[in-house]
């Protein structure tokens, strides 16, 4: 097949060229092997299954050609290509399409050797249709070219700096732990799960936390069957890896087996069969170094030669893995060179007429239908959800002889102990829950609101991880999908940061990406804000949320007062579980312990714990002094209670009467409710703990009441844009009840609001 006038002459068209010229050199091979029969002496790879392999490799290679064709014609949206990587589709061939696979985006080949297992699915049209960016491509629907299929449980990935390992161990330690807790999986109980990646990827910090976690876990002797593909080309975009880097940071590695894959097809199959068996009939973590080439540049708009000299490319070009496969296959009988001329042919027939037959596929045309599957949600459905209670028998199993509901003592009657009691009744009623994360199982967490928990649902359920933010979220996304409800807890807000892409860039946009076919409902737990005293600094007072507001669909929710922690905390759960939404319920480290409102041993925080069945969804805020017009205090977290505070000093010094919104969510902002709640104020002031610039709620707040068309005064009062400084000195960068009622009376135009 002639390719002049489809593609300008370059090193595709050269690669091309090289196979042709490979097939028709090669003499006839010697003798002729029976499908059924061994390729050679020692290996297990049959010769039907060889020439299958090869199939799928000139299908992956074709297809990339046709990414270019196709990007050159304006029709196509995607070059990063598998050529050079086809060697991973005799890791696809030898998984079960029941193994989950998180793949690298060098996966065609893999892509390809796995479909064929599955009827009725059509890889070279999936493929095509995410070149497209078509609405009918099956698993993202348009929205990314990812490898990804629900039937083939591929879970889509972006994969570009391995941020994708620690889930994937996160699954394949969610397979044993769904064993030790009685829990039935889709997926077989002898699965395993594959993780492939680049050379380059592996010295990501993501890469290396996921795989040391899996050897951590392996060593505590926990069974981690995960089976580590790293495919090395040798070469990160323009920058070579170090000669056997891969080999030297790997292969001695305790407690993670190391298998070398290279040379013939048939000698990369049989190291990969050892990969595979060390993996399921080991159940343990196993790293597979499968040597491979990058043929072209990075991506089509990558100019090798730029970087690379021409001898260079000619030398990667010569290592060819279609070339030498089919040299191999006719030198030992598999197949003549007309057989394999006739397939490639075949192959890129089929692919080219698929390829001119769907450009022009409808893409996805409106904000709706992209953002269709961001943030699922159901109301009716998250209130049955929260409708199953458990009766007072069972509960008194988790709770002893005294219901939390009947609890008199202020100790029990905090925000900290009913975010536990809470724990206790959703850890009874949903088998499926796990809670884990540093210091929460023997310890009981930093400020006892996990304690006990792991007493009563045992080590399997309740757990401590090693200390990575980044390996308790992929845990969490791993355990997910595979049919848990994750509660990981962060122990402090900014430890949070050192693991955002996990969120970010993984567990929140799985199922924008996948068109909702795939989900990790999760909901992690957050000891976070400011105003702890005597202790912390920034690290352990950080007060920003705008890296949490900024990702797109997460829930996020902020409780002000112990009886609306339980009732959120059960809400969340329920919209994750109903909804496989991502959730971050962030609890105020100031007020876990806090009892009073107004003055020393008053007790005005303390609160009834609400018996299961209450709960608190998104949209439903708190509003204090309804009946008080002047001004409405929109605030969350502890600027609840600063501005109840506030009001009285307002009623009190100044004859304002404010009425005060507890917003309780921060992602989405219930704006269409706060925008009731200002109905007949004259003036709405944002009270704002975060920091002033970009770290909090405020700007999106007053531009949602101008857009609303609220025609009272606006104002806001924030902290400032500041790091959290140790001790007394934390009083001088963070808001105060002082600025709230400052701002108020400013924004009212009564009396001096002059600084103290």
């Amino acid at each position: 097949m002639s390719y002049a006038g489809r593609v300008p002459e370059d090193r595709v068209v050269v690669v091309e060229r090289n196979l042709d010229r490979a097939l028709d050199e090669a003499p006839p091979p010697r003798r002729r092997l029976e499908p059924d029969d061994l390729l050679r002496p020692g290996t297990t790879l049959s010769t039907a299954e060889a020439v299958a392999v090869f199939r799928d490799q000139v299908t992956s290679r074709t297809l990339d050609v046709a990414a270019r064709e196709l990007k050159a014609k304006g029709a196509g949206y995607y070059t990063i290509s598998s050529a050079g990587h086809e060697n991973n589709a005799v890791v696809g061939a030898l998984l079960r399409p029941t193994d989950p696979a998180f793949l690298h985006y060098r996966s065609g080949g893999f892509m390809m050797a796995r479909s064929r297992q599955v009827p009725g699915v059509d890889a070279v049209t999936d493929t095509l249709l995410s070149l497209l960016a078509a609405a009918g491509d099956p698993i993202s629907h348009g929205r990314h070219k990812v490898w990804g299929s629900r039937q083939l449980w591929v879970p889509p990935q972006t994969s570009t700096i391995a941020s994708h390992i620690p889930k994937a161990m996160g699954a394949a330690f969610a397979i044993q732990r769904a064993a030790r807790v009685g829990m039935s999986l889709e997926i077989p109980d002898d699965s395993i799960v594959c993780c492939s990646f680049g050379d380059a990827s592996a010295n990501h910090a993501t890469a290396l936390a996921g795989i040391n976690a899996a050897r951590y876990s392996h060593r505590r002797g926990s069974r981690v069957p995960v089976l580590f593909v790293c495919e090395d080309n040798g070469i990160g975009i323009s920058v070579d890896t170090p000669r056997r880097w891969i080999a030297r940071n790997f292969r001695h590695l305790p407690h993670l087996e190391y298998v070398h894959a290279a040379g013939e097809l048939d000698e990369v199959w049989d190291a990969a069969v050892a990969a595979v068996a060390a993996c399921r009939n080991g159940r343990r973590p196993v790293f597979l170094h499968l040597q491979t080439v990058r043929l072209w540049g990075h991506a089509g708009s990558d100019v090798e030669s730029g970087y690379r000299s021409a001898a260079e490319i000619a030398a990667t070009e010569a290592q060819d893995p279609l070339v030498r496969n089919a040299q191999r296959l006719i030198a030992l009988g598999a197949a003549s060179p007309d057989d394999l001329r006739d397939l490639v042919a075949g192959v890129r027939d089929h692919v080219h007429s698929q390829a001119t037959k769907l450009i022009g596929s409808p893409t996805l045309a409106s904000r709706q239908a992209v953002m269709a599957t961001l943030a699922p949600y159901d109301e009716p459905a998250s209130r049955r959800d929260a409708d199953a209670v458990p009766s007072h028998d069972e509960r008194r199993s988790v709770h002893g002889s005294a219901l939390p509901e009947d609890a008199t003592v202020a100790v029990r009657r905090t925000m900290a102990a009913h975010i536990n009691a809470a724990l206790h009744d959703e850890m009874l009623r949903r088998p499926e829950m796990l809670l884990f994360g540093e210091d929460v199982g023997r310890k009981g967490g930093v400020y006892n609101v996990t304690s006990g928990l792991q007493r009563v649902f045992g080590a399997a359920r309740v757990f401590d991880t090693l200390l990575d933010e980044t390996t308790i979220l992929g845990v969490a996304q791993g355990a997910a999908l595979l049919g848990f409800l994750p509660v990981p807890e962060i122990q402090y807000l900014a430890y949070l940061h050192n693991a955002l892409d996990q969120l970010r860039g993984e567990a929140a946009s799985l199922g924008f990406f996948s068109a909702g076919q795939f989900s990790n409902p999760m909901v992690v737990r957050v000891a976070g804000l400011a105003y702890q005293k005597g202790f912390g600094g920034h690290f352990h007072n950080d007060n920003s949320v705008g890296a949490l507001r900024d990702i797109p669909g997460l829930l996020l929710s902020v409780p002000s007062r112990g009886d609306d922690a339980a009732k959120m905390l059960r809400g969340v759960l329920a919209v994750a579980r109903t909804t496989g939404r991502v959730a971050v319920f962030l609890e105020p480290i100031a007020l876990y312990h806090e009892k009073d409102l107004h003055e020393p041993g008053d007790g005005g925080w303390l609160s009834d714990y609400p018996p299961p069945g209450q709960i608190l969804l998104p949209g439903d805020i708190g509003v204090h002094h309804p009946d008080h017009g002047d001004v409405l205090i929109v605030t969350y977290g502890n600027g609840v209670r600063m501005a109840l505070r506030a009001a009285r000093r307002l009623r009190g010094d100044h004859g304002v009467a404010a009425r005060v919104v507890d917003l309780r969510w921060l992602n989405p902002l219930p704006l269409d409710a706060v925008g009731r709640a200002a109905a007949g104020t004259s003036a709405v002031l944002v009270a704002d703990e975060c920091r002033a610039t970009g770290g909090g709620i405020a700007d999106a707040v007053v531009a949602g009441l101008v857009e609303r068309g609220y025609d009272g005064r606006l104002g806001s009062v924030r902290s400032a844009d500041s790091y959290v400084p140790l001790g007394p000195a934390a009083g001088t960068v963070l808001l105060s009840e002082a600025d709230v009622v400052k701002g108020a009376v400013r924004i009212l135009g009564r009396g001096d609001d002059t600084p103290d």
